[in-house]
């Protein structure tokens, strides 16, 4: 008995119209896009956020008092890591601004190191440290408020969380400083294997920390509180939620 196979792409549908197209693809992962439109078979493999890195680094620059910010943290022993964001409202544009990426330290270690970049800033931790550590048997989020962090679980979906990033670090709303370092090193082999699996995914913890920042650490932004004295006062610049000048 003969075989055959009959190939078609999107392109052979007549009722998508080229904007169909164009929305569509807006929402497919790329490693998908050939599977997806044309058909091919694709085994999940490749980088994660396939992405110019030209695209996504900026040069560092002083982040604006009236700009809100929050940051995320995935919590272990071996690696501790944090990711602060900053969001300008004018643009909508979001800036990974600074990181914290440290191992086999005690928590007031990281309190005290995360509180230095802004104690008021909130902060969506893994949601593990509602847990107890496997260190010491506490309970991670409790002993972090207890040392004044301002701290929400974040959702912890993983293909969620990467998909949502993904789409903001295409789409250009979201951008990373040249001086996250760890950040960038962590972005360049993070991968997936032939089955679609994360490669090593327990090594990736500020990637980890850039989802929970995607789902929660947008959600609760703040812009920094200041006292209304006769000497600073809140002003809104036109165009923007909120801010403080002196």
């Amino acid at each position: 008995m003969s075989k055959f196979v009959v190939s078609a792409t999107w392109d052979d549908v007549p009722h998508l119209s080229e904007e169909v197209k164009r929305e569509l693809l807006a929402g497919i992962p790329p490693y998908q896009r050939d599977a997806r439109t044309k058909g091919v078979p694709q085994l999940g493999s490749g980088a994660i956020y396939p992405v110019p890195e030209t695209d996504i680094i900026v040069d560092d620059f002083e982040i604006p008092l009236y700009w809100p910010r929050s940051y995320a943290m995935d919590v272990g022993w071996n690696k501790t890591a944090n990711i602060w964001g900053a969001r300008n409202n004018q643009t909508g544009q979001i800036f990974l601004y600074s990181e914290h990426y440290r191992g086999k330290e005690e928590p007031v270690i990281h309190a005290e190191a995360i509180k230095a970049r802004g104690a008021w800033i909130p902060g969506a931790i893994d949601p593990a440290a509602m847990g107890s550590s496997q260190r010491d048997g506490k309970q991670l989020m409790s002993e972090y408020r207890k040392l004044g962090l301002n701290l929400t679980p974040a959702q912890n979906a993983v293909e969620a969380g990467i998909y949502k990033t993904w789409q903001m670090l295409s789409s250009g709303q979201l951008k990373v400083f040249r001086s996250c370092r760890a950040w960038l090193n962590e972005f360049r082999t993070y991968q997936r294997d032939k089955d679609g699996k994360i490669i090593d995914d327990h090594k990736y913890h500020l990637m980890a920390a850039t989802r929970y920042f995607a789902l929660t650490g947008i959600e609760i932004m703040k812009i920094k509180p200041f006292p209304q004295t006769e000497e600073q006062r809140y002003v809104v610049p036109s165009g923007i939620d909120g801010g403080w000048m002196g």
